[in-house]
């Protein structure tokens, strides 16, 4: 259901919204609610991919980057690590690739991020609009549920085997019962999280410098709903 906000509307209830119509939007006949936030999670996520699927998209950005899992050398491992995984530029090397797998994983979960903006049902839209710097990739995150790791676990699992696949051969052989398959759910597990985190970043950045994005709809509702 498309909710629908007139002129006479914002300008009769601004004093309790918080809405006012700019110059730019009074030729507009009406505001659809449902229209902005489908614009703005359409150019957060488009800016998001735009960052992830360049080369060195996942490694070369903090919000993004995978670490290493525990058992094969990250930040919390516990115990004696092996020879292999006790060399930091190894670890340097394997973390570079599990960061590319990420990437191949993200090309698969594009165009279903693309889709989902287009045609899932928006409900309580003013809410969503009014709400929290993230408010609208939460919301889109909740109803896509387990879509994006259903899409990218064989990407995932491809870019491991692809590029540098002797580290990743070296590196799961090192360490007793551990596998591909548990690194590939586990990269695909991360890979989700920082999709989604990029997209809030941009959103966050979208609602707090709306003029930045030259649309008249997204400069005239965010410009003032502060």
């Amino acid at each position: 259901m498309i909710n629908r906000i007139d002129r006479r509307q914002l300008l009769a209830g601004s004093a309790a919204s918080g809405f006012v119509l700019l110059a730019g939007c009074q030729s507009m006949p009406g505001i659809s609610l449902t229209e902005v936030i489908r614009r703005l999670l359409s150019l957060s996520s488009q800016n998001a991919f735009a960052l992830l699927l360049q080369p060195g998209g996942f490694y070369d950005h903090s919000v993004a980057r995978i670490p290493l899992p525990d058992r094969l050398g990250g930040a919390r491992s516990s115990g004696i690590l092996s020879a292999v995984l006790q060399s930091q530029s190894f670890r340097d090397r394997l973390q570079r690739q599990l960061n590319r797998a990420a990437e191949k994983g993200a090309e698969r979960a594009a165009p279903l991020v693309a889709d989902a903006i287009r045609t899932v049902s928006i409900e309580a839209a003013n809410e969503i609009v009014r709400g929290g710097p993230q408010a609208a990739t939460q919301f889109l995150r909740g109803k896509m549920g387990l879509a994006l790791l259903d899409s990218m676990l064989p990407g995932v699992s491809d870019g491991l085997r692809l590029f540098d696949d002797q580290v990743i051969g070296k590196a799961v052989q090192s360490v007793t019962g551990f596998d591909i398959a548990a690194l590939s759910q586990d990269i695909t597990l991360k890979a989700d999280d920082a999709i989604w985190a990029a997209i809030g970043m941009e959103e966050a950045d979208i609602r707090a410098n709306p003029g930045k994005t030259n649309d008249p709809l997204l400069m005239g509702v965010f410009g003032l709903v502060k």
